[in-house]
């Protein structure tokens, strides 16, 4: 599936694919950007490991929730521009066995029961998608793109890759400290359904509070 939309810019164009491993070098730093406080929270460590590196260790592995094969991206003249992922429950199981795997083999035996511990407190915050939820995640345009309706595009094309795939709903979690993000996706059609708060802070990063937003599909 792949498709070709007229943006808001006279000229612009982007088309939209999903990602291979070869994007690895636009897509990671983008994904990061969609949430630096809560990656640099569960992946950095004190002795010096970096989420970027995970995250790039990962979305080269190809496997589950931050893999390539999750991903889409938008390309304009066939550079990247855009990335995001769109996912339901039931990839749970799958994206649990595959951060298993990554954490482990990139971590090693001491320090990965921490990297998960992180991760699991974070999912308080930022929860996973449940029932009938198609999830977009990771949402990150190029910054000099930014407010010329690449990041709409994005929101459609994955809205459309959930409606094929038979999903009712779809929802997202924006931090609160993020109201330009959060405004786009009320344009979008997204609704706040709530708030969680966040205590979650350590000596490299503090995860702000993440409101869900939700748009019932037709």
């Amino acid at each position: 599936m792949g498709t070709i939309v007229g943006m808001a810019r006279p000229g612009l164009q982007v088309h939209f694919r999903p990602a291979v491993p070869a994007d690895a070098d636009v897509a990671v730093p983008l994904i990061y950007s969609s949430g630096p406080a809560a990656f640099d929270f569960v992946f950095a460590t004190r002795e010096g490991d970096d989420a970027l590196d995970f995250l790039n260790h990962c979305f080269v592995d190809g496997a589950g929730e931050f893999g390539w094969r999750n991903h889409w991206v938008g390309t304009v003249e066939e550079r990247v521009v855009a990335v995001g992922a769109g996912f339901g429950a039931d990839a749970k199981w799958p994206f649990m066995l595959a951060a298993a795997r990554q954490i482990f083999g990139y971590y090693g035996w001491r320090k990965s029961p921490g990297v998960v511990s992180r991760g699991l407190r974070v999912e308080s915050v930022i929860r996973p998608p449940e029932g009938d939820m198609h999830y977009l995640a990771h949402l990150g345009v190029l910054p000099e793109l930014r407010g010329h309706g690449v990041g709409r595009a994005l929101i459609d094309q994955l809205i459309g890759v959930g409606r094929e795939a038979g999903r009712r709903r779809v929802t997202l979690d924006v931090a609160a400290s993020n109201p330009r993000a959060e405004s786009l996706y009320q344009r979008a059609g997204f609704k706040i359904t709530g708030e969680r708060r966040s205590r979650l802070s350590n000596e490299r990063s503090r995860v702000p509070d993440h409101r869900r937003m939700e748009r019932m599909l037709d």
